[in-house]
């Protein structure tokens, strides 16, 4: 996909987010405009501790529906605090109400003439039996059953991130995460693994060709 001159809008949650240099938590949204042509502009509005239900319970789907114009994306990569069911605020269903907020920020993308774009929650530092874990598969099945549903298009950062912490071993890809500075966390990003998992989504979106609209998406 030709991304240059394009406004991209990120709706997210904590592994994207903008937590600033002086933060060691980073999230990717921060450093995606490094691997993407210097032309486009990203408009970062990915915030920590959100669901797809909860940010747009707080009109930040619509806060960003007011920006959208004709040709802008919309990238959507909700499901790590959807999944948390000790957190009923914040939890949905991958069979049912994921489903249905999800198809609402697609909606309001299309309404604006803008491109929406799922994203499958990036990978956890999952790590059990020498082999790491996707600990979002049904988020992730339910992302492409709606892809394929409403012809749009998706990056499955899922299996890429996943690929790319298998390709470099648990040793280095343990230092892309908060657990090797704070003996915890294996959700969030240090600014190394931050900008790794930027650098996979970015050249995922310029792997993107309108023929994966018909359902075929990036792996």
């Amino acid at each position: 996909m030709d991304v240059a001159n394009k406004r991209l809008f990120l709706a997210s949650d904590s592994t994207v987010h903008d937590y600033g240099e002086d933060s060691l938590k980073r999230g990717w949204g921060e450093f995606l405009a490094e691997f993407i042509p210097a032309s486009a502009e990203v408009y970062n509005h990915a915030m920590s501790g959100r669901s797809s239900k909860t940010y747009i319970e707080e009109g930040r789907l619509d806060a960003i529906a007011k920006q959208l114009q004709t040709g802008d994306l919309l990238l959507i990569q909700m499901g790590h605090n959807d999944s948390t069911k000790s957190k009923p605020e914040r939890y949905t269903d991958p069979e049912g109400s994921y489903r249905f907020y999800i198809k609402q920020y697609i909606s309001a993308a299309k309404q604006h003439g803008a491109i929406p774009i799922l994203v499958t929650p990036v990978a956890r530092l999952q790590f059990e039996d020498g082999e790491f874990r996707n600990s979002h598969t049904p988020y992730c099945n339910a992302l492409k059953d709606i892809a394929h549903e409403e012809n749009v298009l998706l990056i499955d950062l899922t299996s890429l991130s996943l690929a790319r912490l298998k390709d470099v071993g648990y040793e280095e890809a343990e230092k892309w995460y908060l657990v090797s500075i704070l003996g915890e966390d294996y959700t969030h990003f240090t600014k190394a693994g931050a900008r790794e998992m930027a650098r996979i989504v970015g050249n995922a979106l310029l792997s993107l060709t309108l023929l994966e609209s018909q359902g075929v998406h990036i792996k």
